[in-house]
């Protein structure tokens, strides 16, 4: 295929990712997806989470370093310095994430991850990796002139920024609850401190946060279509873990808490 040449396809997916952002979030209103701490039985076979993570999650380091360098902007210094910060996230979420479940699932295990729940995920990497690949090495808009104008600093430093702190917050929250899993050997504990006193789910805020900041730095359909579809998916989520934490721990849990963003929802 000459990717020189796949407008159409890249339009198509792009509007594919839009479709799919309410239909992903209506059903997540009612079900939540079985894995984790709503695992449980009746969705077909099941793969180690360590696994399922780095297998659904692999698109977005193998099928975009092989469609980057296909774009006519793959030398821009804004489209290199943005790739690097979404394979920045993407590597700890692929790697070293997973790492992290299989050392903990040592002492405790980990939940497994029904094999349709990975397609699922491998499906929707494919098709957003290949989107934001796209996006960010041949069709997004970029300023030619040099020195950049001012407005385009100012996204490249606020995006950046909302980036890193997000995926600050994301890391060191899951580190939190993957500590916390392994003190309780086999049980839950209620989160406490830092941004786990404003919201069930910081992990999932810090994520969140990340793909602001990168709406912010790409500027493109593909960012903001991407942060529409990760709301959609994490948001639901958070309130079923905020629901799943009331109901085990009763009045114990802060009620005070929001599932994702502080002090709103």
């Amino acid at each position: 295929m000459d990717f020189s040449k796949d407008e159409s396809l890249y339009n198509s997916l792009l509007l594919s990712l839009y479709i799919i952002t309410p239909l992903t979030l209506l059903p997540l209103q009612f079900l939540s997806a079985p894995y984790g701490k709503h695992s449980r039985p009746g969705w077909g076979p099941t793969l180690p989470a360590p696994l399922a993570w780095f297998l659904m999650e692999s698109p977005t380091l193998w099928l975009t370093s092989l469609l980057f360098p296909l774009g006519r902007f793959r030398a821009h210094p804004l489209s290199l310095f943005a790739f690097s910060l979404f394979l920045l996230h993407y590597t700890h979420r692929t790697i070293i994430y997973p790492l992290r479940l299989f050392l903990s699932s040592k002492s405790k295990p980990t939940s497994p991850v029904p094999v349709l729940i990975a397609a699922f995920a491998f499906a929707f990497n494919l098709l957003n990796g290949y989107v934001q690949a796209r996006s960010l090495s041949h069709y997004a808009s970029y300023s030619t002139t040099w020195p950049w104008p001012g407005y385009v600093w100012a996204r490249i430093v606020i995006g950046t920024l909302i980036f890193l702190w997000g995926m600050k917050i994301n890391i060191s929250s899951d580190r939190v609850l993957l500590r916390l899993k392994e003190e309780a050997k086999g049980g839950y504990k209620i989160p406490r401190g830092g941004w786990f006193e404003l919201v069930s789910c910081p992990n999932y805020m810090g994520e969140m946060a990340e793909w602001l900041g990168w709406i912010v730095l790409t500027w493109s359909p593909a960012a903001l279509g991407f942060f529409l579809y990760t709301f959609a998916n994490l948001g639901p989520r958070a309130r079923a873990h905020r629901r799943w934490y009331r109901e085990k721990f009763g009045d114990e849990y802060p009620a005070s808490r929001k599932a994702i963003v502080p002090f709103v929802y």
